[in-house]
């Protein structure tokens, strides 16, 4: 899994943050302006916000018109499916849920789709871990 994380992390470039929030104690807006400021192109989803970490927020995954490549969800485990649903729809490479989701039929879903899936991991953590 290491590894798979290793080549996630390098060859990305756009991520979006499923339930980034504003509210200074929230870990998602954090996470969002850590992978806004290492470089990524983050596009935070939340249908409550327009704007997280000084970025245009987006209603839905749907609602971006660029390429995503890894979908981050902050969401709680039994909201996770319709989120990978829309990321096949999409065409997201990589399903990325943060520490403490866990969904397995999602994450079959999403793998039977050809997606990469990695489960109850921080982005954050595993990236600042790898000095990427």
């Amino acid at each position: 899994m290491n590894e798979a994380i290793d080549e996630i992390l390098k060859n990305a470039k756009t991520i979006a943050v499923v339930g980034a929030s504003p509210k200074p104690n929230r870990d998602s807006g954090k996470i969002t302006e850590y992978l806004k400021s290492v470089g990524y192109k983050v596009f935070p989803i939340n249908p409550l916000y327009d704007e997280v970490a000084g970025l245009k927020c987006y209603k839905s995954l749907s609602d971006v018109s660029e390429k995503i490549e890894i979908v981050n969800i902050f969401r709680k485990s039994e909201e996770v499916m319709p989120i990978v649903e829309e990321a096949i729809k999409i065409g997201a490479e990589t399903i990325w849920m943060q520490f403490e989701v866990i969904n397995q039929e999602a994450a079959k879903k999403a793998e039977a789709a050809g997606l990469k899936v990695v489960m109850d991991r921080c982005i954050y953590v595993e990236h600042r871990n790898r000095k990427i």
